[in-house]
């Protein structure tokens, strides 16, 4: 069975041309503040009552029977979009008193929803960062080499 090629019709004046790409925005990437401290807050489902609480970066506090460690937290200088994102991992103490990964992955302050632990009895997601004054920013090369 042939396939049918469809000819798309040429420009006249323009034999073969072929469109430009669509516009790229040069802009170069937003910078983004390391933070030392990241923000959470934890639903505990039987009670319904909400904690706030505070993690160092690659520290583990406990919340119920789960165990949060964030690696990093990022957010954005005051003069860009605000942003909030963490990269997060939470490990569940199950009743056999095992360890067992529940979650690894980015949590967006903006978007709770989208990345946040779904546990049966806890929720956790990250709400904001805090202690960060220095912009991270990429590595170049060093001075003398």
């Amino acid at each position: 069975m042939a396939q049918q090629v469809q000819q798309i019709p040429q420009r006249q004046g323009q034999p073969g041309a072929v469109p430009p790409p669509p516009a790229q925005d040069s802009a170069p990437p937003p910078e983004r503040i390391a933070n030392p401290v990241a923000q959470f807050s934890g639903l505990d489902k039987v009670t319904g009552r909400i904690f706030a609480f505070d993690v160092k970066i690659d520290e583990t506090v406990q919340f119920g029977a789960l165990q949060v460690t964030p690696r990093v937290c990022f957010t954005r200088p005051p003069t860009e979009q605000p942003e909030t994102i963490a990269f997060v991992e939470v490990d569940e103490i199950t009743l056999q008193n095992e360890t067992k990964r529940i979650f690894a992955g980015w949590m967006f302050a903006d978007s709770p929803g989208l990345n946040a632990v779904e546990h049966p009895i806890y929720d956790v997601w990250v709400t904001d960062c805090k202690g960060g004054a220095k912009v991270d920013a990429p590595e170049g090369p060093k001075l003398g080499e």
